[in-house]
Parts: structure tokens; sequence; C-alpha cells
């Protein structure tokens, strides 16, 4: 016999009342009642239907157009550039190859920024304690919703509940106060590379799922400064990435505190906006202050010999970030993948009419893929025979490959290529009579691929901006949210007041941005003095 796990979340959805058998001790813990089973039963069968849909629209390569249908476009490009595809549990995904690959780009550039900033790969059980979940209050509080909990394994009644990691704060602090005794033993700076768990109800590929990949960052430091530091330090690292890899400009800031994580002092966040004007919460850095290590004790004895607790810090980018790549680029036409982080750069497609043209173009397809792999740039060929050359062309723009040369017998005695571009359409991206020539053609390449990934942050940096409403009262501000945009504004206002705004228009303070007006101005809601500005939008 396996593992049993009970969802928490449930208890949000469903009513309480359950048979004795499926009772247990912790009330925020219930089974599925009966009563209700045939809703579920519904639901699922609604959710397959859809799932369903996708993928016979996949089959027959047909996408929603992203400037009339935005969520039906995502995913349509999800299924048919093979980036994921639905799980056998509802709301879990399969990451496929060419998706899985973006992840692994992402790895590569953030694992030497973290190896550069002294921070050490680990790996922690993913099993965790339930009494180390409750002893943090405000953390317990905050994920009991979407917890998953193993209450039997081997057949057998656990003596004590296991948590399915949602997040690790509360077993790196185990650890941590078996390995720190003396302020010679800090800072302590790890990163672990691992799957999460959170029982969501409302799920959508890469952006919310039951499961996801992630890093979190774990550091323990002697002082404050140090940790609000190490804080700002990866909230930096993660807002260069997006800026410099998928060319996406997010804006960095404080979180307000209704916001804050469960457990944290404070958190900084970089958010993104979508190409339907939803924000995305890209990348997040807590300073958790002493609320985790006071929860379990992690003390370390300063040089005086004086007993103190530690000051943390955690902090997270998720697959959700592929979510992010997928919409902010893209056209009706599918996918549009920044060349830093795209699996493959050029694609190459051979053209030829007659057997005996086959042969030597072929040879000159072969010749330009090895020369730009020695170059350093991630290249394919598409020589399939079953299919047309038109179709290889619409099936790589849909898969947001950014360059695409074509080779045929003309060009191989030309000794050229014609050159396309994912992120120019039409006749105005594509150049003919490119030199086949190693050191030129690369070259060019090169250049046309740094064009493209600055031309992608420009394009999203324009539609940033010119959907950014500065308002000044709270019925500008939800005019703003009710045309889809975001509302900037200045904000003093109390917890009560924000979550007012939450529930009158669906917006969420999404940060305080670093960068702040010099001036003091009144507060859009209560009219008070405000020293800041705050960002509103509705999120995904």
């Amino acid at each position: 016999m396996g593992v049993i796990i009970r969802l928490s979340s449930l208890t949000t959805i469903f009513t309480t009342t359950t048979s004795a058998a499926f009772r247990t001790p912790s009330p925020f813990f219930t089974r599925l009642p009966l009563r209700r089973l045939s809703a579920a039963k519904l639901s699922t069968a609604i959710a397959t239907e859809e799932i369903e849909e996708r993928r016979e629209k996949k089959k027959a390569g047909v996408i929603a157009p992203r400037s009339q249908d935005f969520n039906g476009w995502y995913l349509d490009v999800i299924a048919n550039a093979e980036l994921a595809d639905y799980g056998p549990v509802r709301g879990t995904m399969v990451i496929r190859p060419y998706g899985y690959a973006i992840w692994e780009a992402i790895q590569d550039y953030l694992n030497v920024k973290f190896k550069e900033t002294g921070h050490s790969n680990m790996y922690f059980p993913q099993l965790i304690p339930y009494s180390f979940i409750e002893k943090e209050a405000s953390h317990v509080e905050g994920f009991s919703p979407e917890l998953a909990v193993v209450t039997i394994g081997g057949g057998k009644e656990l003596e004590e509940k296991l948590v399915v990691r949602p997040t690790s704060e509360t077993i790196v602090n185990h650890m941590f106060t078996q390995w720190i005794h003396s302020y010679r033993d800090l800072p302590l700076m790890i990163n672990q590379w691992v799957n999460v768990t959170r029982w969501e109800m409302r799920t959508k590929p890469f952006v919310r799922t039951l499961e996801f990949l992630w890093q979190e960052g774990h550091t323990a430091h002697a002082t404050p400064e140090e940790a609000e530091k190490e804080a700002l330090q990866m909230i930096d690292i993660y807002t260069k990435f997006a800026y410099e890899q998928a060319a996406i400009p997010v804006i960095a800031g404080r979180k307000s505190k209704v916001e804050t994580f469960a457990g944290a002092a404070k958190t900084y966040t970089i958010e993104a906006m979508m190409g339907d004007c939803k924000a995305l919460q890209a990348g997040t850095s807590h300073n958790l202050g002493q609320n985790f290590s006071r929860a379990f004790g992690t003390q370390f004895a300063d040089e005086n010999g004086q007993r103190e607790h530690v000051w943390q810090t955690s902090w997270a980018i998720s697959t959700r970030f592929v979510g992010g790549i997928i919409m902010t680029h893209g056209d009706d036409a599918g996918l549009m993948l920044p060349p830093k982080l795209a699996p493959i750069q050029v694609i190459i497609i051979p053209i030829w009419k007659k057997t005996d043209e086959k042969t030597g173009v072929l040879a000159a397809a072969l010749s330009v893929k090895e020369s730009l792999q020695t170059a350093g740039i991630r290249v394919k060929i598409d020589d399939s025979e079953q299919k047309t050359p038109g179709w290889k062309f619409n099936f790589w723009e849909m898969k947001g490959v950014p360059l695409r040369i074509e080779i045929g017998p003309r060009d191989v005695s030309s000794e050229s290529v014609v050159i396309s571009r994912r992120d120019v359409p039409g006749k105005q991206g594509k150049v003919f009579g490119v030199s086949m020539e190693s050191s030129t053609l690369v070259a060019y390449l090169k250049d046309k691929l740094d064009e493209i990934q600055l031309a992608l942050l420009s394009t999203a940096t324009s539609f940033r901006d010119s959907n950014i409403v500065d308002v000044s009262t709270y019925d500008e501000l939800k005019e703003a949210i009710s045309q889809g945009k975001w509302a900037r504004g200045p904000w003093s206002g109390s917890d009560e007041d924000e979550l007012k705004v939450k529930e009158e228009t669906g917006a969420t303070i999404r940060c305080f941005p670093f960068e702040q007006p010099n001036e003091t101005q009144n507060c859009l809601m209560s009219g008070n003095s405000a020293d800041e500005v705050a960002i509103f939008a509705k999120s995904y």
C-alpha cells in the first residue's frame, strides 16, 4: 500500500461534514465529503472536456488569435509548440523537452549568478513534519489551504502527518539550528532546485499548477543589515535576468503588508505585465527577519559570546517564469522566444523539388549548421520530407525560433542563404543573398540575434508603459482598472483600504516600486500625506 495524501484546501471548497472514517485530528484537513462528490465529478468532467478540446485543436494545428482570445492563444501555443501537456492528475502538467529546455536556460544563467554571489546548491527532503509548519503561526495560516498532507505510509497510519513541500523555510531552519553555532558559521547561504506542491484549485499551465519546479535560496546572517542587503541583492539578480535574458521589463519593488509572504518581515518582487495587461509576480525575495529563527531557536554566539537569533532571507523563481515569457512575447502566429533563452536560435529549412537537387542542398545545410554550432549558436535542420516548406515555416514560427535560414538550389549555386526574423513578419523581416561564408554568416546571425533580443525588450517596454495610468483619486484608479490597465498612484492607505480596493476592483497592490517620485503627495484613497506611489493591477 502506498501513501495517502489529504488535501487541506478542500476545506475551503467543500463542507467539513465527513464520516468518522474520514476524520483527521487537525481542523485544517478533511476528506472530500461523499454528498458533494457529484459536483466534483462535474467539475472534473468540464475540465476534461476542455483538455480534449485543446488536444483536438493541437492535432489540427489551430491557434486562437492572440488579439482576440488571449487565454485560448496561450493554451494553444503551449500545446502546439510542444511546451507542456496536461498530467493525469488534474492541475498537474508534464513539461515537454522544448519547454524544459527553456527552464534549463533559466537554470544555467541563475546558477552562475548564485555561485558568483557565494551561494552553494544542496537538497532538502520533500516530506516535512507537520509540526514544523505549525511552529511559525503566520506561515501555517498562510499555507494551510494549499497543503498536501501524507497520513499513511507503508500501509500504516503515521505517528505524525507529513507535509509535501510547499516551501522549505521550516525544514531549512531545523537544519540551520544544527549547523549554526557561532558567528564564524555565518553567513550560511544555500540554494536548491526542487519541485513544490501547492494544492491550487484554479490552475493554468506554467502559471499556477498543483506541482511546479523552482529554485529556492535560503540564507542566515549575523545582522539585520546583512539580511536586508542579501534580500535586495537577489531581487536585483532577478531583475537583471528578466531584462537581459528574458527581455521582460519587470518593475521591481516592495510588497505591501497584505501581500507580504507568510512569515516574512518584507517581501521584494518583480512584477511583469503580460500581453493581456494582467500582472505576473515573476520572482520574490523575502527578508524573513528573525521570525523563523525565533520559532526554531536558530541561534549563534556572537563575538562577545552572547546568544543571538540569526537574521534570514529566502528567495525564489519558478517555472511560472516560462509562462511569463510566453505571455509577454508573441503574436497571432504563435510564440516569440528571446534569443538568449531560445532552445533553438536558428532553424534551417532546406528546400528542393527534384531528386538531383537534394544532395547539394542538404550538404550546404549541414555545412552551415556545423559552422553555426562551432560558433556556439543553437541550430537545427528540419530536413523532414513529410511536410512542405510552407508548413515548416509556419510550424517553427509558431514555436518562436528567432531566425530561419532557407537554402534552395539557387542559394547553393550563389553560395548564399535567405534569412527571416521571427519578430518581423513577412517580407520586411526577410533578407536575401547573405553569404554562406562561415565567418560572414556567423557574424551576421549573431548581430541579428542581438537585435531581436533588444527589439523584444523594446516592444514589451513600450507596451508596458502605454498601459500604466498615473492616478490621483480612487475614481481614477477604478477607471484605469476597468479598462484593463495598471494604475500607479500615491498610497498611504490602511490594510482595510487595500482590501476594499481588491473587493471593489479585483486589483491588488503589485508593489511599491523602488523608483519613486521625489515629492510627497496625497494618498488617492485617504487624502493623507503619501511618501510612496503604489502600482495596482489585476494579476494571475
